[in-house]
């Protein structure tokens, strides 16, 4: 298998989709491979079930137009450094051989969201060490990312998804579970009521103020950046 361009980790369905769902589709356009790896069902969460939460990130891969999309089924709630999760996603990464991970930033006001980005950085890195057995060739990507989710850390840089916007967004409703208050068994939550969706368009707008478009979404990256021809860069 030809290794993936961009693959980017959720903590549940829909994080990638929330927080930086418009960089993928913006590098489909480009023509780079994309691919979203799911380490939980999100069978905690407080609307839906499993079933459904799958359904719905099917339909949102579709959307994105993503090359491949996999859900490791790990526990929802307990996203520790054991060995069994790190092993899972340690197969993923050999599988897919990704030039570069999008991972959630380490800090977030969602307990799984911090653990998520831990257990990520340790595995990207055990994913390259021999002596840990999978039956697979040892890989490490080059590259990891960081993108924000709730909490706001200041970018390093952005990326102007004013096209892609509208689709994004699309990406999100598919999980009507998650996001519409409508449904007859649903309880209202954080994230099912129109300020939360407010809240996405609102930071996509202010960050995309900051470079002169309509939206943007932030990345940290957490070393120095190479840049080979500063005048094509910054034109």
């Amino acid at each position: 298998m030809n290794s993936i361009d961009c693959l980017a980790f959720g903590p549940h369905p829909d994080d990638v989709e929330l927080f930086c769902g418009g960089a993928l589709i913006k590098l489909k356009k480009q023509g780079f491979s994309t691919a979203i790896v799911d380490l939980t069902r999100g069978e905690l969460s407080t609307n839906g079930d499993i079933e459904t939460r799958l359904a719905e990130a099917d339909k949102a891969k579709q959307i994105l137009e993503l090359d491949i999309r996999l859900n490791l089924g790990l526990s929802d709630g307990s996203l520790d450094i054991s060995g069994e999760n790190r092993q899972e996603i340690i197969k993923a990464i050999r599988s897919l051989r990704p030039k570069i991970c999008l991972i959630p930033y380490w800090e977030d006001r969602h307990p799984d969201h911090e653990s998520a980005s831990g257990l990520l950085k340790r595995s990207i890195f055990d994913a390259g060490l021999k002596k840990i057995e999978t039956g697979q060739e040892p890989f490490r990507p080059k590259t990891i990312i960081y993108y924000m989710l709730y909490k706001f850390v200041d970018p390093t840089f952005v990326v102007d998804i004013s096209d892609e916007m509208d689709q994004k967004l699309e990406s999100i409703k598919a999980y009507v579970s998650q996001f519409s208050s409508s449904s007859k068994d649903g309880v209202s939550t954080y994230i099912n009521k129109p300020e939360f969706l407010k809240f996405i368009v609102t930071r996509a707008e202010f960050l995309g103020q900051q470079i002169g478009v309509k939206f943007a979404e932030g990345f940290y990256y957490p070393g120095v950046m190479k840049i080979d021809n500063i005048i094509n860069f910054f034109s």
